[in-house]
């Protein structure tokens, strides 16, 4: 299997991301009994199901049916549902009529038999998602039992892919389960291989292996130079689990060596990220080519323990003294980086091998050693949040909300928002931080309140509430109505998603006065200092039906525009005065200088709905991470300026012109800043083997072929060139500079119930005590570093039975996949 070229979107894969997670609602759980009409009625094409046939009083049935039951949740996040079906005791059919066959369980795909399970093979919950997972995977993991039936895989993938390896001295085993996990989210990256043959692990070259113990190797075919020989192979030291898999599987992608030319105390890796020592190769130009051979050397001899980079002290002025060769960085930044002139590269491998050696050098160089050590995880915002961890949350505005005081805060205020997120998730942390200015921002603001829930210490209000992913953000009125805010995290986007939602949407306007301030944004006050662009509905007594089609998209649309509405007597004054009929729609930009009328034609509140997310679009918009969506959600070609800064003011007035045409409402014309949303660069990386010079006018149907067409540069950017230039592209004479991709870009995951998941921790957990509690566990703490946060009074109220274990969510779910597996 080979990777995917990337498609031109994949330059945002953080914004897609955010936008295409949403989150799965509804407990996992088993199907009660239904009839086996019914059961088969309900399959859906291409859906597996795990099914089991009983009766009302099959004898021994009951510890199977506990298992499959407990394993429902997590077949469930692979898309794969759990059914007990009731047999009649008349039913004679296949899967009821014999005794026999009541001691199976069978699994489908769509109403197709894949595979037919023994009830005692499937003992505990890591058995049957093993099993049931290995059944489907058929296909993508090879399962042999000789060294030849190895080599041949490692034959067929050299040049192509790398192959996971893995040995388990018994299926439906835990350490299965995980190889089978990382199948489903690596599987499409690498070739999975699995054997339980004791003589094969011998046979792979260890000495000494350990068959009571599953291992696994990771052999590096990709990029084999050598046909005759097999692969390299990098062994896994920990223990088979998904986590130490998915460590595993990413230091085995990172770089061999990495070659850095700046200070190394800014030097960031995988490696680092991930726990492990970072060794620096100290090189010069004239012994360039020798250096470069060690630090490879090196490598491989540490890969999977240490990282390795090739540092030039002719582009780094290094204040050290210049017989070091070597230098080594610790995982944890209080730990200045240690200079070392060293013999030779046992030397090296033996610095990081002897944990005895690294703690050694600690020991004499550092001065203060905090105890609690932990690893920084390979993401982004984890590694922000660690780095900020020092920093001490303002949260004097922001009321913390318990069990008892949650529904009375909710009524106190007219408006209360809330915040529900968990203490020790990485993003719930950076989240707060952004609330913290929000409560700044919004400080002395009548009829609004803001607060937070830790869910981790009152998950019973966040059960109540329905939050099933960390963070979520609710705004109250009164205590009843709750709008769930559902935009980007940035205190400007939260900011303002809380104002316009002080005011009702639509907002029903009583007099023609009233209705001109609202479209020059003087109405209503609370409004007056933001800017926006104002919808306003006009409607008569007898277009009642498009008036309640309006109200209801302006419900929806609560929060993220304002919209007003006019349906008094003298509504036929306001239309004639904007040349429009009710029912009609006006909308004003830039405070009412500038007022376009359009008539309502569609009723019904979706239509409506989506006519007015389109009529807010701008009409020569500047792409953005954070707009890209709505502008793909349109489906059309992009017709689209990059420029290194603001475009020239001959390009935007031509470009506009081009785009407030009628004919040209079938693309979008729009423009991107390098500058100023710096992954465009990457985007004409994707197109072009090199960044063209700037500007350049592109071409991109992302939606039918993926065919890009530049703009001849000779030609300068005007109405009537560009036209010219279409109609070439609609005739078939122009010849496309590159073709995108066809990869279908998908959630890699559903979202998870964290609550859910907290029940049954799948991580190690430390233990500490709580004010007023007895010794609890807990989840990871630290994860990436905690943000000191000053407790109130509310939050120091022990709870008895607060005794829930917190987790954290499953890799998968974080691993961005090549593809989703359709079969599933």
């Amino acid at each position: 299997m080979s990777a995917q070229k990337p498609r031109w979107v994949s330059a945002f894969p953080f914004l897609l991301f955010c936008v295409s997670s949403v989150p799965t609602r509804g407990g996992a759980g088993l199907l009660r009994e239904p009839s086996p009409q019914d059961y088969f009625s309900s399959l859906q094409a291409g859906r597996a199901s795990l099914a089991y046939f009983s009766h009302d009083a099959s004898p021994g049935a009951q510890p199977f049916l506990e298992q499959i039951e407990n394993s429902a949740e997590a077949l469930q996040d692979y898309g794969i549902s759990v059914v007990k079906v009731h047999c009649p005791r008349e039913d004679v059919s296949r899967y009821c009529g014999k005794e026999n066959v009541l001691r199976k369980a069978y699994l489908f795909r769509g109403n197709m038999l894949i595979r037919e399970f023994p009830t005692d093979a499937l003992f505990d919950v890591d058995a049957v998602v093993a099993n049931v997972l290995f059944a489907l995977l058929f296909n993508e993991v090879k399962y042999i039992g000789t060294l030849a039936d190895l080599q041949n895989i490692e034959n067929a993938a050299k040049g192509r892919s790398d192959i996971v390896f893995a040995y388990v001295p018994a299926t439906g085993t835990a350490e299965h389960r995980a190889v089978m996990e990382a199948a489903f989210v690596y599987g499409t990256v690498h070739q999975f291989v699995l054997t339980t043959e004791a003589t094969l692990l011998k046979d792979t070259g260890n000495d000494k292996p350990d068959v009571s113990s599953a291992q696994l190797l990771f052999c590096h075919c990709q990029h084999a130079t050598d046909l005759a020989q097999p692969c390299r192979r990098t062994a896994m030291g920990q223990a088979l689990t998904l986590l130490n898999i998915h460590r595993h599987l990413k230091l085995m992608g990172a770089p061999l060596v990495t070659e850095v030319a700046e200070d190394p105390e800014k030097v960031s890796t995988v490696h680092l990220q991930l726990g492990l020592p970072l060794v620096f190769i100290l090189s010069q130009k004239e012994t360039y080519e020798a250096d470069r051979r060690t630090a490879e050397f090196v490598a491989w001899q540490l890969l999977g323990k240490a990282g390795v980079a090739l540092l030039s002290r002719d582009l780094v002025d290094l204040n050290v003294l210049l017989r070091s060769n070597v230098a080594l960085k610790m995982p944890d930044e209080r730990v200045p980086i240690k200079y070392l002139a060293l013999e030779d590269t046992d030397e090296v491998i033996t610095l990081v091998e002897d944990k005895n050696k690294v703690e050694q050098i600690q020991e004499e160089e550092e001065e203060e050693k905090d105890t609690d050590n932990q690893d920084v995880q390979d993401d982004q915002v984890v590694e922000a949040v660690s780095r900020d961890k020092k920093r001490e949350l303002p949260l004097e505005q922001i009321l913390a909300l318990t069990e008892e005081t949650f529904r009375s805060a909710l009524l106190e205020a007219t408006r209360t928002v809330v915040l529900f997120y968990a203490s020790w998730e990485a993003v719930s942390l950076a989240v707060l931080r952004s609330y913290t200015e929000v409560a700044d921002h919004l400080k002395g603001t009548r009829g609004v309140s803001l607060s937070r829930v830790n869910c981790w210490d009152w998950p019973a209000v966040c059960t109540k509430e329905n939050v099933t992913q960390f963070p979520t953000i609710k705004i109250y009125e009164k205590g009843e109505r709750s709008v769930v805010y559902d935009g980007m995290w940035a205190t400007e986007e939260l900011t303002s998603f809380i104002v316009l939602s002080q005011v009702s949407c639509p907002l029903k306007l009583a007099t023609i006065d009233e209705a001109e301030r609202y479209l020059r944004g003087e109405f209503p006050s609370e409004l007056s200092s933001y800017h926006h662009t104002s919808l306003l509905g006009v409607f008569s007594t007898a277009t009642s039906e498009a008036r309640e089609a309006f109200e209801e998209a302006g419900n929806i649309l609560s929060g993220h525009v304002t919209m007003g509405m006019y349906f008094e007597d003298d509504a036929s004054a306001l239309s004639r005065k904007y040349a429009v009929s009710p029912p009609a729609l006006l909308l004003a930009r830039s405070r009412g200088q500038s007022v376009e009328g359009i008539a309502l034609s569609k009723q019904s509140a979706q239509d409506m709905l989506q006519m007015i997310r389109y009529e807010l679009l701008d009409i020569f918009p500047e792409i953005t991470v954070q707009n890209l969506p709505r502008y793909l959600q349109l489906r059309k070609p992009f017709l689209i300026l990059f420029s290194d800064g603001d475009s020239s003011q001959m390009e935007s007035e031509e470009m506009l012109k081009l785009a407030k045409g009628r004919p040209q409402r079938a693309f979008v014309a729009c423009w991107l800043n390098v500058r100023k949303t710096p992954v465009g660069r990457g985007v004409l990386k994707t197109y072009f083997a090199t960044v063209p010079s700037l500007p350049v006018l592109l071409w991109v149907n992302l939606h039918a072929g993926g065919q890009v067409f530049r703009f001849p540069p000779e030609q300068s950017i005007t109405e009537a060139n560009i036209l010219s230039w279409l109609e070439k592209l609609n005739a078939g004479l122009e010849v496309p500079s590159s073709t995108l991709s066809e990869e279908d870009w998908k959630p890699p995951l559903p979202a998870y119930d964290f609550l859910q998941m907290m029940e049954t921790a799948e991580l190690p957990f430390h233990t500490s005590h709580r004010h007023g509690d007895t010794p609890a566990q807990h989840p990871p703490e630290n994860p990436g570093g905690d943000v000191p946060i000053q407790e109130t009074k509310a939050e120091k109220v022990g709870s008895p039975g607060r005794d829930l274990r917190g987790t954290a969510p499953r890799l998968a779910a974080r691993e961005k996949q090549g593809k989703r597996h359709s079969e599933l």
